[in-house]
């Protein structure tokens, strides 16, 4: 989805643009059309809105008007009100399949755009004087593309990152996330829920349905055991370490699991390439910020090169890299911490922590700054961010 949303930023660019898609979007297995949910943050909804796609998006979208935090079994909490901070929601929960069909579409329509789908990069060869790559389509008929800038989108573990020698450190949290659709005996009614439990942190994201998104955060044995034990034994484990705030929980749609790492690349940038996306850093799920994240790394970016008469040149990727540095930084480092901080059963350090969420649900300032957390960190916002056009002398 982010490499989507990068080429739809430069559609009306001067640059000729090619989107390399492994897995066509008709898939079952693509994992920007699964059911997994999406949590969009105010950032992210102004440059998708930028994007031109965000009236559709908008259309099967959750809005999140209300968020409790809180320590299962223990005192501490915390809640915020989307209109105590003068807005309409925090953010928006979307499937996966809806934001991945709505760019499908919208790419569909770009006469600048070429779609290589499916299809699959069998070889890069990158200089300082460009990038030349290999792709072969599904039937293993193989061409050859000449690049002025390669832009890997393709997940943690990215071969144009490989290709391009850009190593990644790898901490394995040795969790995993069981994320499953339910529906209670009450209508999701715009609240977030985020527990911390014992076993890991859990959250229940409302859905336009009027159901929500669990995303329950395991040991790899329990989340093995609970994937495949009977719906009706799932809603009653759920229930048991999620509690009562969002109703009895009635039903709950196909589970799926996805182990949880922390992968950075040591450097964003190689010659020639630029990573966003999972590709640059893939985070924990707990604070919902990966995507919001990887949208930014596409605006600087989509940013930077509209106007560069070289959009691979060394001095163009310098400063994408700086641009992105405190922000990458900041949310990686955010994330880290929230995982560790809950993580932590040492009895001073729960009693600290509980301590801490009740000091936060009196501090409006601290409220303020999470509300504006999808807008991300450091102090120059995206073009895209701000509403405004990439560059004016881009444009055609």
């Amino acid at each position: 989805m982010v490499g989507a949303s990068l080429a739809l930023a430069l559609r009306a660019t001067a640059l000729k643009v090619a989107l390399i898609e492994a897995v066509a979007p008709e898939s079952a297995v693509h994992s920007s059309f699964d059911d997994r949910t999406t949590a969009l943050g105010n950032g992210a909804r102004r440059i998708l809105d930028n994007l031109g796609v965000w009236g559709e998006i908008e259309a099967r979208a959750a809005a999140i008007r209300g968020i409790h935090i809180s320590d299962a079994g223990r005192f501490g909490f915390a809640r915020l009100e989307a209109s105590q901070h003068h807005l309409a929601a925090f953010g928006y929960t979307v499937t996966n399949r809806h934001i991945g069909a709505v760019l499908w579409q919208s790419l569909r329509a770009q006469a600048r755009i070429a779609l290589l789908c499916p299809a699959r990069t069998v070889e890069a060869q990158l200089d300082a004087d460009g990038a030349r790559l290999r792709i072969a389509d599904a039937a293993g008929v193989e061409t050859e593309l000449h690049a002025a800038l390669v832009v890997a989108a393709d997940g943690a573990h990215s071969l144009i990152k490989q290709a391009a020698g850009i190593a990644s450190s790898e901490d394995d949290y040795r969790q995993v996330a069981v994320v499953a659709n339910i529906r209670t005996d009450a209508s999701a009614a715009g609240i977030a829920y985020e527990r911390f439990a014992d076993a890991g942190p859990m959250a229940l994201l409302p859905l336009a349905s009027g159901g929500y998104t669990a995303v329950w955060t395991l040991d790899p044995e329990r989340a093995a055991v609970l994937k495949e034990c009977e719906p009706a034994e799932f809603c009653e484990q759920l229930q048991r370490a999620f509690g009562w705030r969002a109703g009895r929980i009635r039903e709950v749609g196909r589970r799926a699991a996805y182990p949880l790492a922390l992968v950075r690349a040591l450097e964003p940038t190689a010659t020639r390439v630029a990573l966003i996306g999972n590709a640059s850093q893939a985070l924990h799920p707990i604070a919902a910020q990966g995507f919001n994240l990887g949208l930014r790394d596409a605006a600087v970016l989509a940013e930077l090169i509209a106007a560069a008469a070289d959009p691979g040149a060394p001095a163009v990727l310098a400063e994408f890299a700086a641009r992105r540095a405190d922000d990458r930084r900041g949310m990686i480092g955010f994330t880290d911490n929230l995982v560790k901080l809950f993580g932590d059963r040492r009895a001073a350090m729960i009693a600290a922590r509980n301590l801490g969420l009740l000091l936060f649900d009196l501090s409006p300032p601290a409220k303020q700054a999470l509300a504006r957390l999808s807008f991300g960190f450091g102090d120059a916002l995206p073009r895209l961010s701000r509403g405004l056009p990439l560059s004016r002398g881009a444009l055609r």
